[in-house]
């Protein structure tokens, strides 16, 4: 099988709906175990746990608030305990209010960042010990374009994911000497359900390939960066965006 993931146990946040649910079912796809982790989506969840096990596949659902340091652990923990450690985490669940610049309270502003960026360093944080006894380990942030372009809709989004970005490349550093590897996926456009209508048929002015990217296409990315043919890629940022950032 290509990049198989047999043997290998993963944790993926946000995996009820978009773009953690694709990676989570491709991951589950190529033979890994996979906790699916939700905060509020319980049913996109079950959904996402369903599909894998309509295959054949191995997972289980766990439920958390990535905001919060002391639920983490314990997503961790149950993770650790049923699937008998994380070799892969894939930092996945965010919040985008898109709320203009004046309009955001302070509150709003601890929210996302909570989420998005403290979220994701928490998490890591909660998994290296159990990467490190193996002396192994595949840690992919999803960050976005808007990690460098900016978004002109959301500005604390736009520095949460450019923190993402920071983030896996000083982590990278640090963790390389325990065998542990950081790397960024940087969608674009990616159809979560949102773009039904209004790209329906993209403008190749916006999309070069014609089409907005798919939940599958960064699932296939997610799985060879997590794969063992990826030992000496760690630090680094994929665009996966059709080419739209180019224009």
């Amino acid at each position: 099988m290509s990049h198989s993931l047999i043997g290998k146990s993963a944790l993926v946040t946000g995996a009820g709906t978009g773009i953690g649910k694709g990676i989570a079912i491709e991951l589950a796809g190529r033979g890994a175990k996979v906790a699916v982790h939700y905060n509020s989506s319980d049913e996109g969840a079950r959904d996402t746990q369903q599909r894998i096990e309509e295959f054949g596949g191995q997972c289980m659902i766990v439920q958390a608030d990535v905001a919060d340091r002391e639920q983490i652990i314990r997503m961790v923990d149950a993770t650790v305990a049923q699937l008998g450690g994380i070799d892969i985490l894939v930092n996945n669940a965010a919040l985008q209010l898109n709320i203009q610049w004046f309009e955001y309270t302070e509150e709003q502003y601890d929210r996302v960042m909570n989420i998005n960026l403290k979220g994701y360093w928490q998490c890591m944080q909660a998994v290296i010990p159990y990467m490190k006894e193996r002396n192994s380990g595949r840690i992919i942030n999803i960050s976005s374009v808007h990690g460098k372009r900016p978004t002109d809709f959301d500005v604390v989004y736009c520095m949460s994911k450019g923190g993402i970005k920071m983030l896996g490349r000083e982590s990278a550093i640090e963790l390389a000497r325990y065998g542990i590897t950081v790397n960024t996926i940087a969608p674009g456009a990616v159809d979560v359900g949102k773009f039904k209508t209004s790209h329906r048929e993209p403008n190749r002015l916006k999309f070069p390939l014609g089409r907005v990217g798919l939940p599958s296409d960064v699932a296939s990315l997610a799985c060879y960066i997590a794969s063992d043919e990826t030992s000496f890629m760690t630090g680094s940022t994929i665009r996966l965006d059709g080419a739209g950032m180019l224009i």
